[in-house]
């Protein structure tokens, strides 16, 4: 099964897309011009229905297959999800159709995530070699905003019948026309946390008079950093970094409060809570060693990303299917990024594979560029998917 020449000669279409993708990002939950262009393409393509507004701007489309011998359908639905919001970071590259829009580009390839879905939409709708529903899924605000989450508890499963869903992220430096997958845990959880450390405010020259939070608030940076050094089995993984730092204002103060901004990852539910607990015990503790005060408040985050068993090794068969085994890594390293992806594989069965984007920048780099090339392996794979997981009987 390689890539459908009807795929192939959509390349350029598909290429199309994506560049006019690029040149009008949109953030989180605002892609109402994104979502108008994805609603009109899959109307225009046939779609047996095209919903919008689900999750506040997600787009749905539904393709209802052919049937067997006898035109009969079967009431069976698979999802296959594309995100759709572009990152708050200024383009650098001078592209034809670079970023039209101040300090927001599509860095992280959901232009090209987008276009791949639409490609399949496309080919299913034209040729219907299937018996039973696609589930085009096209979600807003990945990029921190829980969109994934909030299509799910807008009814999504359920309404339009999805039995297991999948998704894919491009990759830069897997080659172009490879796959990547694996059983279990593929990308992290993320949990964002502040730490406020209140001390006693003071002039420069007589720290002894006060109590002071800088000093403080570097004892507590370092001691976090011990948390997966030595508080964590080694085979285990998390990592915990502390990213932004507020304190003070006067080269001659010392300041009352400091606050510091991070972000926690780990592969697994309870490694997640212990790092939590161990955050909370080292603040509060280090702090009242000083005399100083110390709190910390977890703030929005996203699951593990965790692939099941069966769906991936289905994913993967197909993969190799369009590109060959050799192109297809079953047992990749999971990554420490975070996807909200997870909330979906929380609801239902399935499986998220990465995708080859060939030698790019890095994802979120003012630099990056989604490889068009890439686009016809991708949606050959949504493509196969369909047709092998709901078959035509007779």
């Amino acid at each position: 099964m390689p890539v459908p020449a009807r795929i192939e000669a959509l390349g350029p279409t598909m290429t199309g897309w994506r560049q006019a993708l690029h040149a009008q990002p949109e953030l989180l939950y605002d892609v109402a011009r994104t979502a108008a262009f994805v609603a009109e393409r899959l109307r225009e393509f046939g779609c047996d229905e095209v919903v919008t507004g689900i999750g506040r701007t997600g787009v749905v489309g539904v393709i209802r297959g052919g049937g067997g011998d006898h035109g009969r359908r079967s009431n069976r639905a698979i999802g296959l999800r594309a995100d759709m919001d572009a990152l708050p970071i200024q383009e650098v590259r001078d592209l034809p159709y670079r970023s039209t829009v101040p300090g927001k580009m599509h860095a992280c390839g959901h232009d090209g995530h987008m276009a791949m879905l639409l490609g399949a939409a496309q080919y299913l709708a034209e040729t219907r070699r299937f018996d039973g529903s696609a589930v085009m899924i096209f979600q807003p605000a990945e990029e921190g905003g829980g969109g994934g989450e909030a299509m799910v508890e807008d009814g999504l499963m359920e309404r339009f019948g999805i039995e297991s869903v999948y998704g894919m992220h491009n990759i830069p430096g897997m080659p172009v026309g490879t796959f990547a997958v694996r059983h279990g845990p593929i990308m992290a959880s993320t949990d964002r946390f502040t730490v406020t450390v209140e001390g006693r405010g003071g002039h420069a020259a007589l720290p002894q008079n006060a109590i002071d939070s800088v000093l403080v608030a570097s004892h507590v940076i370092i001691a976090l950093q011990s948390i997966v050094a030595r508080h964590l089995d080694p085979l285990q993984s998390a990592v915990v970094s502390v990213c932004a730092l507020d304190a003070g204002e006067a080269f001659n103060v010392l300041p009352q409060c400091v606050t510091m901004r991070g972000t926690m990852r780990t592969l697994s539910q309870e490694v997640r809570e212990a790092i939590k607990t161990r955050i909370a015990t080292l603040v509060r503790e280090i702090a009242a060693g000083f005399g100083a005060t110390g709190t910390v408040d977890f703030g929005a985050s996203y699951p593990v990303t965790e692939n099941h068993p069966a769906e991936t090794d289905f994913m993967a068969d197909v993969a190799e299917g369009v590109v060959g085994p050799e192109r297809v890594n079953r047992a990749v390293a999971p990554m420490m990024t975070a996807e909200d992806f997870s909330y979906m594989l929380g609801r239902r069965p399935g499986a998220y594979m990465f995708l080859g984007n060939g030698d790019s920048a890095s994802l979120h780099h003012p630099l990056y560029d989604f490889n068009d090339a890439a686009a016809p392996y991708g949606a050959a794979l949504w493509a196969r998917l369909i047709e092998t997981g709901l078959p035509v009987e007779g």
